[in-house]
């Protein structure tokens, strides 16, 4: 029977195959959570009087097992069980029996799938942000290997002006901290505590949501309950729109590394176990790497509005159609983090070709360095402008390869020190560890 059904009451088989639909598989990403959240108000409930202080022995000891179990891998949710609040109910009353039933008191399914949303998602962002960390390293170590390397640099796809691999790499790196930033915003719309809500109108029960909340180690709450209800969806989208921006920067990333593959321009080389080869034309190593990484993150920047779709002309109150985020949400968090995985391994194995601008091909990357030559020595910039553009013209034009890029962030200058440190403050703005303190505790 399920939870919410009544007697002598058979739902179609059809019917509950179509309103089911992934929900079982979706929500064992869901079962340590929902095991967290579980403890949480069990403890909440027995200081208000609804359960016994030997019942909230027994219940957490049980829980507490089947955590252990999910860890372990051992969780499974059963045959005709349609989602893992409903397996775990199961578990403990078939345990303990009536002491089981009691744990449903001052909750609904509606606030139990959002809290386990909301630890389920703070949980894989905190992974999306330890892994783009990973990423962010590889990038500042690269471009602090590689600074004295030039590297052209292009607008219009034209060339323009003396870049460096140190640049390169130390943009993206920089990239990466307005992702984090972004990341953080999602954590902190995930980070706030829905449990007490019930099915969006509160209960009538003296519920301490302020205790659940420390108990959970979340920021605060979502005081207004009806709001609670309606953060369902939020949540979802802010954690996918900070993925999505993440995913424009490993795309964009992945497009350099296609185009600077490539024979035309052969500013990098990936070694041959990074690469693959055609079936007709024995020459061939692709970069499948980058352009597969190129996809899977340009994929990545529609679910945002997947989300919004889902929402788009929803009522206030629970609906059903919310089922459905979940179904975009977990599988985005893997494509992400095995994109991120993937870059880092990429970058850190690729090969940068030095000296490249000695080539007189690139002659006119160094136009505006004589321009500069001649500002410095009293030529008025648009008379030294003009007059470079004169000895382009009639072949008098010599590019002065001898740099002096000083100013912050430049060839010369690049800051990686200042920019490692402000992805550090960045990080530490999340507070995971008095996160993972108030978890430890509960399940200790």
């Amino acid at each position: 029977m399920k939870l919410w059904q009544k007697e002598n009451t058979v739902t179609s088989e059809k019917i509950e195959r179509f309103t089911v639909g992934r929900d079982r598989e979706m929500d064992l990403n869901l079962a340590e959570f929902d095991v967290l959240g579980n403890i949480a108000h069990a403890i909440m409930l027995e200081t208000i009087g609804l359960l016994t202080s030997d019942d909230l022995k027994v219940l957490t000891a049980e829980l507490k097992h089947i955590y252990e179990q999910v860890k372990n891998g051992e969780f499974v949710i059963e045959d005709g069980v349609e989602d893992v609040h409903s397996q775990v109910e199961l578990l403990l009353t078939r345990k303990l029996g009536d002491t089981g039933k009691k744990i449903h008191s001052g909750r609904s399914r509606n606030d139990q799938v959002l809290v386990d949303m909301k630890l389920y998602t703070r949980a894989r962002l905190f992974d999306v942000a330890t892994a783009t960390e990973k990423l962010f390293n590889v990038l500042a170590a690269k471009s602090e290997e590689h600074k004295n390397d030039l590297l052209p640099g292009y607008t219009h796809l034209q060339i323009a002006m003396p870049s460096s691999f140190g640049l390169w790499f130390g943009a993206y790196a920089e990239g990466l901290i307005d992702d984090i930033i972004q990341i953080n915003a999602a954590y902190r719309l995930a980070n706030r505590n829905p449990l007490g809500s019930g099915a969006g109108y509160g209960s009538s029960f003296p519920l301490n949501r302020q205790l659940t909340t420390e108990l959970l180690g979340f920021e605060g709450m979502h005081h207004n309950v009806v709001y609670a209800q309606m953060s369902r969806g939020r949540t979802e989208q802010a954690a996918l729109t900070a993925i999505s921006s993440l995913a424009a920067t490993v795309s964009r990333l992945a497009m350099d590394v296609c185009l600077y593959n490539s024979q035309n321009f052969g500013f990098i080389i990936l070694p041959d176990d990074l690469t693959t080869g055609s079936s007709i034309m024995p020459h061939k190593k692709n970069p499948d790497v980058a352009e597969l990484l190129r996809a899977k993150t340009n994929r990545m920047k529609a679910l945002p509005m997947e989300v919004t779709m889902v929402l788009s002309n929803l009522p206030s109150g629970y609906h059903r159609d919310m089922q459905l985020l979940k179904e975009i949400l977990m599988p985005a968090f893997d494509e992400i983090l095995d994109c991120l995985d993937i870059a880092a391994f990429m970058l850190e194995n690729m090969k940068v070709k030095s000296d490249l601008l000695n080539d007189q091909k690139y002659d006119l990357l160094f136009s505006v360095e004589r321009v500069n030559e001649l500002v410095i020595n009293g030529v008025p910039f648009r008379d030294a402008y003009r007059q470079v553009g004169s000895e382009i013209g009639d072949g008098s034009y010599i590019a002065p390869r001898d740099l002096k890029h000083t100013h912050e962030g430049s060839i010369g200058n690049l800051q990686t020190a200042e920019i490692s440190a402000r992805m550090q403050k960045e990080l530490a703005a999340f507070g995971f560890e008095k996160v993972q303190k108030a978890l430890d505790q509960l399940i200790s």
